[in-house]
């Protein structure tokens, strides 16, 4: 029977090609907004490392001065950590893993020595950032604790920076020099950039985009004098000679803890080691805070409110163009009368009715969908050319292109009920007596 009401929906459709363009145009106009803002909110919403997201946790102390909290209400916790703080946490080793970590504008001299420097973002981190991260090596690998120790000069290169000084050789053993000074490689990544890049937040790194190029080793970085791109201090000044023992905050630190108990047991240890700096006289108060990654990104409001805004306005434009819809099929339904009343006097059933015009509408959907997707595309071409950081990266996924018949099929046949429960209640009799 499915065929049957297929090939009356096509030949109702064909009848009133202008009525079916409108409704089509209705409904994809509605999906390609949806779907251009569904898009974007995603890849800013998005879980960055959904195999680990779970076990990351951002660690918060407060080591400002009770008359000058670090924000006005007092009640917000700072967002960065100081050296002395940071190292401190990672050599009592109370957690599976665990990495401080700093973003510095960097300046890059080619190897061969032709050609112009040029500036790249770079990460100084503690060895443990890598098999925290997940992030995967091309060639060789990460640095150790020991390397950490011992301030050496190496350094970690993206896959795309490789690309572009080596011609994507392995380079690991060769040398590059950063801001003056000559690193040895010991690895080369894969393509690695989590979207958004949740551990540069607040560290003055960019969120989106193609990733760091240069991961060196914090404290062998900072010897050579690199500079963290974000600092602020809660003493009288910032010695920026003296950073590390500075009153001054500028490293991010991030702990790995496999389950419920080691995240209690941490937040306990934490809070012990607050409440040790008060009495040591370096903090004045012990509060504290441990977020998971992904609460960390909502407290932190990484997803825009405008995105939000635009989603909810997105949504209610559909909403129109369904209610639309809903007119525009009700109308030919009602043209349709005496063709329903001869259908029902020749024996066809209320469901009957009912499933012919439901099909209908889900071919109206179905096309509205198509069209829906080229509008989307035009959307997002449209996001594209923004100066956002994001921009680059706003495409329709496989999910994203599934999910806009999905939209288009529930709004279809939404908008189909109550014509299609007003062709399933039209009375033959007088529909016969008029013709």
């Amino acid at each position: 029977m499915f065929g049957y009401y297929l090939d009356l929906a096509l030949r109702s459709l064909r009848r009133n090609k202008v009525l079916t363009t409108l409704m089509v145009l209705a409904l994809a106009l509605g999906i390609g907004a949806c779907i251009t803002t569904l898009t974007v909110l995603k890849l800013l919403s998005g879980d960055p490392i959904p195999q680990k997201s779970a076990q990351l946790f951002y660690p918060q102390l407060d080591p400002y001065p009770a008359n000058q909290p670090f924000s006005r209400s007092g009640k917000r916790l700072p967002f960065l950590m100081s050296y002395v703080d940071a190292m401190n946490l990672i050599h009592a080793h109370k957690a599976e893993r665990q990495a401080a970590m700093a973003m510095s504008q960097v300046k890059l001299m080619p190897p061969s020595g032709e050609g112009k420097p040029f500036y790249a973002q770079g990460v100084l981190a503690t060895a443990d950032f890598f098999p925290m991260f997940d992030a995967p090596f091309q060639y060789g690998s990460g640095w150790t604790a020991a390397d950490d120790d011992s301030r050496a000069q190496v350094v970690v290169i993206a896959g795309y920076l490789n690309d572009k000084l080596f011609g994507g050789a392995n380079s690991v053993g060769k040398m590059i020099r950063i801001e003056d000074h000559d690193f040895r490689i010991i690895g080369v990544l894969r393509a690695w950039a989590p979207q958004p890049r949740f551990y540069a937040l607040h560290l003055g790194g960019r969120s989106y985009g193609k990733g760091d190029a240069v991961f060196l080793p914090l404290q062998g970085a900072r010897a050579d004098g690199l500079m963290p791109s974000a600092m602020m201090g809660y003493g009288k000044s910032i010695d920026v000679d003296h950073l590390e023992s500075a009153e001054a905050i500028w490293l991010g630190l991030w702990v790995q803890l496999p389950n419920a108990a080691a995240v209690s047991t941490y937040r306990s240890f934490l809070g012990n080691y607050a409440r040790e700096q008060v009495s040591l006289g370096r903090f004045r108060k012990s509060h504290t805070a441990l977020s998971g990654l992904m609460e960390w990104m909502r407290s932190e409001h990484v997803v825009p409110e405008d995105v939000r805004l635009q989603a909810g306005l997105a949504f209610g434009f559909l909403l129109i163009c369904v209610v639309n819809t809903v007119g525009l099929l009700l109308a030919k339904c009602l043209r349709r009368s005496r063709e329903i009343g001869v259908r029902r006097a020749l024996g066809a059933s209320r469901g009957a009715i009912f499933a012919q015009f439901m099909v209908e509408a889900g071919i109206v959907g179905l096309a509205g969908g198509v069209l829906g997707l080229c509008f989307a595309e035009l959307g997002l071409l449209g996001i594209r050319h923004q100066p956002a950081q994001y921009a680059s990266l706003a495409h329709l996924d496989l999910s994203m292109f599934l999910f806009t018949f999905v939209v288009a099929l529930v709004a279809s046949l939404v908008a189909g009920l109550l014509p299609a429960w007003r062709a399933c209640v039209v009375a033959p009799a007088p529909q016969l007596k008029d013709a």
